[in-house]
């Protein structure tokens, strides 16, 4: 793929260089997963989104499970948050991103601070320094939740509901880079200095221009994606729309990026001159909604041909598919979604509804699948599975 010139993919061409990017063409593990594996998948990745709902179990530990399979979750606390090799910053929505790629995100933390973007927070900046600077003091003490403040100030609905002042505070010296974000048990936020979470050495190197980081940035874009349309680029990392176009179009004009037709695009794909095609993608599993490989609907729509929305916040009555569906990823295809729900209380992974793809041989899918679904249960920490009755593909899998 490094020929320089535009040239043309088919969507199977596409689509096999899109998982190859994304690590599903890469050995599976010998042995038992260390950490080395989950630096492989950060590796690949650039950066895990985090969310709270733990319907399944929190979406940041599921792309490490769609590429490793089965191993320790706490693996993967213990090199953000004991070890500090990765941290917590604004990327692709909240995100895990390894430590060295700080200076590549300070040109929107000092944006932050200028009142270009979270201009709510800015005006709490603006009205309340003297409180602003008396929370970073108290951090600067030891590392604290937004709760453990000595005088939190809660406001009845002024500025979020019924969030502390305090809580707001501390969002704020977190998008300007004056604090970072740890967690504790249940997800819990434990704010501490971000010179006590990100090294000196990583401090200390020169900060790029916003154009040059920009640049950086949209490259391991390409990277993580193998191929993609320049707004698939762009919202990798929710750069500016206008800025990311331009920088695209300087990284082409330098060679560092090519581009090239996808079969039944409308518009130009980017590639990363070492973006590599395998003959084939053998996998089986589930994927987070939040998995790059899907977070980006219209690019699953457009690559895979699959259209999909999470329907947490849709009301039950209208879900088409369930509350929490996880999307199946069978070689270079998507070709199912499970309604999936952990209860830890019963003791079993619950999939209650499970929806098959057109032309998929169910009978055959459920055989690969049923135990994946075992795997997963294991993983998330249950040691059962059990089946619902809704979706056509549910049959299948109950017979299994």
């Amino acid at each position: 793929m490094s020929s320089g010139r535009k040239g043309r993919l088919s969507i199977s061409q596409a689509r096999r260089i899109a998982l190859a990017a994304q690590g599903f063409a890469d050995p599976a593990p010998g042995g038992r997963v260390d950490r080395r594996h989950l630096r492989r998948v950060m590796g690949r990745l650039k950066l895990l989104q985090l969310d709270s709902v733990p319907v399944v179990v929190r979406t940041q530990y599921l792309p490490p499970f769609s590429r490793l399979g089965c191993h320790d979750r706490g693996l993967l606390d213990r090199i953000a948050y004991t070890d500090d090799e990765w941290f917590e910053a604004w990327a692709h929505e909240a995100s895990l991103l390894p430590v060295g790629d700080e200076p590549l995100l300070r040109w929107q933390k000092r944006r932050a601070e200028q009142g270009d973007t979270w201009r709510h927070l800015a005006e709490l900046a603006r009205s309340e320094p003297d409180y602003v600077a008396e929370v970073l003091a108290q951090v600067a003490e030891r590392p604290l939740a937004a709760g453990e403040l000595a005088d939190p100030r809660r406001r009845d609905g002024e500025w979020w509901g019924s969030r502390s002042l305090g809580s707001i505070a501390l969002d704020w010296l977190f998008r300007i880079g004056a604090v970072g974000i740890r967690r504790r048990g249940n997800f819990v936020k434990e704010f501490d200095l971000l010179e006590r979470i990100v090294p000196a050495e990583v401090l200390a190197r020169p900060t790029p221009t916003a154009e040059d980081a920009q640049r950086e940035l949209l490259v391991r874009s390409a990277q993580a994606l193998g191929v993609g349309a320049a707004g698939d680029l762009i919202d990798y990392y929710r750069l500016p729309v206008r800025e990311g176009r331009a920088r695209l179009r300087e990284l082409v004009e330098a060679g560092t990026l090519e581009t090239a037709e996808v079969e039944g695009w409308t518009e130009p794909a980017y590639l990363h001159p070492e973006a590599r095609l395998p003959r084939s993608v053998d996998t089986l599993t589930v994927l987070s909604p939040f998995d790059p490989v899907v977070w980006n609907r219209d690019r699953a729509a457009r690559l895979w041909g699959f259209d999909y929305r999470i329907e947490i916040y849709v009301p039950a009555a209208k879900r088409v598919y369930g509350y929490y569906v996880l999307p199946v990823l069978h070689g270079e295809q998507l070709v199912a979604r499970l309604d999936i729900k952990t209860d830890r209380a019963g003791g079993a992974l619950r999939v209650l509804g499970a929806f098959a793809e057109p032309d998929v041989d169910h009978a055959a899918l459920a055989e690969r699948l049923s135990p994946h679904l075992l795997e997963l249960a294991r993983f998330v920490g249950v040691d059962d599975v059990s089946h619902g009755d809704r979706g056509d593909l549910m049959p299948a899998l109950r017979a299994v």
